[in-house]
């Protein structure tokens, strides 16, 4: 006889590798003819933009650019600051052991370090360090067994799972323009330092498409013909829409940003007015979750079956958590006492993650680089300034995986007396956290071609069975060929899961029994 059986389907989201990398990028810049010799370099800065990448056998290649400002001392009497602005390409290999060609890459890239050497007026050496964090995905369609529908006295051994299935995954790119004014007064003569972060970011669902919002906080320094510094700060709209087939509203998204160019140019003077322009990928995954019922186990009294496993991984209960934090601090600046604060560069940086059943509590350092005058001159000074942050566990276990994202959402700094800058730094913390679940599942079942040989033996009619460590009513039901049902309404048990070292159990005899457990039963059986 056949076996029929009925299944169903879920799409395994798989992490088949994670990777993080530091890469180093370095290049010479010559001085433009028409900007004075450089004395010495005050601050560098850059924004990382990633254009292409491409997964292969064991290997990532990504390709991009640090859009870099050096702001510096020029060697003239008649400036007292200028600006450099240049991409510093990169195209790295990174070795991925189990990657192949196809399979989704997810990648973060920040500026961790970044530094400018005066080799003479006229050439500067740029260094940078990336870090760049890689996850591969890939997409598996699995058949799980969850019923059979023509063997009257199927036993079966369940368990329930929560997983996450996936429904799909898309991208799109988005181009955000726009111009910002700057005031009427200013003769725009160069741009100093642009700082760009996505802020307010969000998600809403509708008609097979995820809408991907979010606003680009743009913060330029200039100088002006009469070399005053200026400061504007904007915010641009980024909204895109990414086809994904069958979502709802109730499913789960992540959604990833990733900047591809950014264009940040001067328009002419007598409009008083900076362009800016970013291309921004934005990719997303899209999950539902799902209750299945695994069978773990099963076996037929009254036929034999043979069938096949295998195991599986996949995640469960994700969850997203956002919290806003307020940093307070206080920083002595003793160079900066009689001079004015022009900007404040904040970057935290995590350094630890203790996660209990509870919380999941950070440890890290904001890095401050503080850049002000003082008799007439420019500087900046660098210092970090620890700190520690928790939010609520929400998946009430330490067994979880937590992808945690932290970025400056306003930094407000003011130099009181004696040289000392107070400040408060708001900070939005975003973690995605899951519980990685592993599960076997049948993929097969078959009815064994001994099931002939079943005899109906002229048996004992009760069997008296003394559990031994490791025993469970399922286990000792299977061995003899009864039922767990029988064995509880049998021995009054209660709760068919527990059962003691020691305890009688008393089975009932049941018409069929296989060969190969009569020989094992009798050795077992007290009447």
């Amino acid at each position: 006889m056949e076996v029929q059986v009925s299944k169903e389907n879920i799409c395994i989201n798989k992490l088949v590798a994670e990777k993080k990398e530091l890469i180093f990028v370095n290049n010479d810049m010559i001085v433009p003819d028409s900007k004075p010799d450089i004395l010495n370099t005050i601050n560098v800065s850059g924004n990382v933009c990633l254009y292409k990448k491409e997964v292969s056998e064991d290997k990532v290649k990504i390709e991009g650019c640090i859009n870099t400002y050096v702001m510096y001392l020029p060697d003239s009497k008649d400036d007292n600051l200028r600006a450099l602005n240049c991409n510093l390409d990169f195209s790295e290999n990174i070795a991925v052991q189990g990657c192949k060609e196809g399979m989704m890459l997810e990648t973060k890239c920040s500026v961790k370090d970044i530094e400018c050497k005066v080799i003479n007026g006229r050439k500067v050496s740029i260094k940078a360090s990336l870090e760049v964090n890689i996850k591969i995905y890939s997409n598996e369609d699995v058949e799980i067994v969850n019923n059979i529908t023509n063997v009257d006295d199927i036993q079966t051994l369940q368990k329930e799972f929560c997983v996450n299935s996936l429904i799909g995954n898309g991208k799109t790119t988005v181009y955000a323009k726009d111009t910002l004014n700057i005031e009427q007064t200013d003769e725009l003569a160069e741009i100093l330092k642009v700082d760009i972060n996505l802020v307010d970011k969000d998600i809403k669902i509708s008609y097979n498409k995820v809408l991907a919002k979010a606003e680009a906080e743009i913060k330029i320094m200039y100088l002006t013909e009469d070399n005053r510094i200026g400061r504007i700060t904007g915010k641009i709209p980024v909204v895109g829409f990414i086809d994904i087939q069958n979502i709802s509203e109730d499913n789960i998204c992540d959604v990833n940003y990733e900047f591809k160019n950014m264009l940040c140019k001067p328009n002419p003077s007598e409009e008083h007015s900076i362009y800016v322009e970013l291309e921004i990928e934005e990719s997303c995954m899209a999950f539902e979750k799902k209750q299945i019922n695994l069978i773990q186990d099963l076996y037929s009294p009254t036929c034999n079956l043979e069938f096949s496993q295998k195991r599986i991984s996949s995640s469960s209960d994700k969850c997203e958590i956002s919290k806003d934090f307020t940093i307070k601090d206080k920083v002595q600046i003793p160079e900066i006492s009689d001079g004015s604060l022009l900007d404040v560069e904040v970057t935290p940086s995590l350094v630890n993650t203790t996660i209990t059943n509870s919380k999941i509590t950070y440890s890290g350092d904001l890095n401050l680089n503080f850049i002000f005058t003082n008799e007439s001159s420019v500087n900046s000074r660098s210092t970090k300034r620890p700190f520690e942050i928790s939010v609520d566990n929400e998946n009430r276990s330490d067994k979880i995986a937590v992808e945690t994202d932290i970025s400056v959402e306003s930094a407000n700094f003011e130099i009181q007396t004696r040289g000392e800058a107070s400040g408060e730094v708001e900070v939005l913390l975003n973690a995605k956290t899951n519980k990685n679940v592993s599960m076997n599942i049948i993929d097969n079942v078959e009815m064994a071609e001994n099931t002939s040989e079943l005899d109906d033996e002229d048996y004992d009619s009760l069997i008296l069975y003394i559990a031994k460590p490791g025993d469970s009513l399922w286990k000792i039901a299977k061995k003899f060929n009864s039922t767990v049902d029988e064995l509880t309404r049998m021995n009054g048990i209660e709760d068919a899961n527990m059962i003691m070292v020691g305890q009688k159990i008393y089975i009932p005899k049941f018409k069929f029994v296989k060969k190969e457990n009569t020989e094992n039963a009798r050795e077992q059986v007290v009447i």
